[in-house]
């Protein structure tokens, strides 16, 4: 067993590319998203569904049939096409009634795929418990799971949940009373003081005055200009075009399971010197087969001898890095050590360790 072989990536960051519009790394105080979520039944499924031994299943198959006028005894349910799944989705509180948006559907018994169901229409309610939007359609998994009665499977993503695209309607506004801020204020995704800083002063600068204000690292209060008192919608798009610096901190992210490096653009790196080895692993198979004396009541056995082997190159390497003040030079110092991407994992882990390394490290 060899080791895969592992890819190396740097993400260069640019000064150039940092300034970015309001609207993607903020939003306005008060407007933001809102979690629905919902039971219902998926049917139409090819006795992949429930078991009788999901009870909320055929109770709530006889509570449907019961609205439709039709009284079915629960011992003569068979519940194989259908399915119990919460349906869940995330929408805008600014959405009015008629706008439609996807939904999600996670299948809750023992239902063995969700492939070609069909969610019964499905209300959709907020944490208060109120219904705000319907949800029902065809649902798509993106995949399939085939199972035989001699225990064979063939499968391709996971069939037990899946996403009906412009599956729900919004019934009932989020906002009933329409966009009215108390105080207005911009809201920052990622706090930062630097940032937050930035931001006031492009929303000054854009105006005129002082109309902004930063809280603290993460809000900016607004005040609106007389001249933009009756048309707050203009004065909001205004708002969110507004380019700004956005700053951001020395990381480098490790993903130690694919290899993958992704250093930022302040990353910094001390003079140092760095010693490394090889070392180089592998497993071969050898297998032993006992044969049993003739006439005996002995049975051929095969044993899979697996001798693993390693190899190390004693010959270290030292090699000096005269330091590197952004992603770029970075790059080019771990590049002329001439080692796999594993082993510049290794030497970011040692450089933090050493105090060398000016960054924030991510390890996932």
């Amino acid at each position: 067993m060899k080791l895969n072989k592992i890819i190396i990536i740097f993400l260069f960051i640019n000064n150039i590319f940092l300034a970015q519009r309001i609207k993607d790394i903020a939003y306005f105080k008060g407007i933001n998203q809102e979690q629905l979520i919902g039971y219902g039944l998926v049917v139409g499924l090819a006795g992949t569904g429930d078991s009788y031994r999901s009870t909320f299943t055929v109770q709530s198959v006889v509570s449907m049939m019961k609205r439709f006028g039709i009284t079915v005894p629960q011992t003569n349910l068979r519940t194989r096409n259908i399915a119990a799944v919460m349906v869940t989705a995330k929408v805008s509180n600014l959405s009015k009634p008629g706008s439609e948006f996807d939904v999600t559907v996670s299948s809750m018994g023992d239902a063995k795929s969700l492939m070609g169901g069909t969610l019964l229409m499905t209300p959709l309610s907020t944490q208060n418990g109120k219904v705000y939007a319907m949800s029902q359609g065809a649902v798509s998994i993106g995949g399939y799971d085939i199972n035989t009665k001699s225990g064979g499977r063939v499968a391709k993503n996971h069939a037990l949940s899946g996403r009906i695209p412009n599956g729900g309607i919004i019934e009932k506004s989020l906002m009933e009373e329409g966009y009215i801020p108390e105080a207005l204020s911009v809201i920052l995704k990622d706090p930062d003081f630097t940032t937050a800083t930035s931001m006031a002063d492009s929303i000054n600068k854009k105006f005129g005055g002082t109309i902004a204000k930063a809280k603290d690292g993460a809000e900016v209060s607004l005040t609106i200009p007389s001249d933009k008192q009756n048309n707050l919608t203009d004065f909001l798009s205004e708002i969110e075009g507004i380019q700004v610096k956005k700053d951001v901190i020395a990381k480098v992210v490790l993903n130690e399971r694919t290899g993958t490096v992704v250093s930022g653009a302040n990353v910094k790196i001390a003079p140092v010197s760095i010693s490394h080895g090889s070392l180089n692993i592998t497993i071969r198979s050898y297998p032993l087969i006992s044969q049993p004396s003739p006439f005996s009541n002995g049975q051929t056995t095969v044993f899979n001898n697996q001798v693993p082997d390693v190899k190390e190159n004693k010959q270290n390497s030292t090699y000096s890095i005269k330091g590197a003040s952004n992603a770029q030079e970075v790059a080019a110092a771990l590049n002329s050590l001439k080692v796999s991407p594993r082993d510049i994992i290794a030497i970011f882990q040692a450089l933090k360790e050493a105090g060398a390394l000016t960054a924030e490290l991510v390890i996932m």
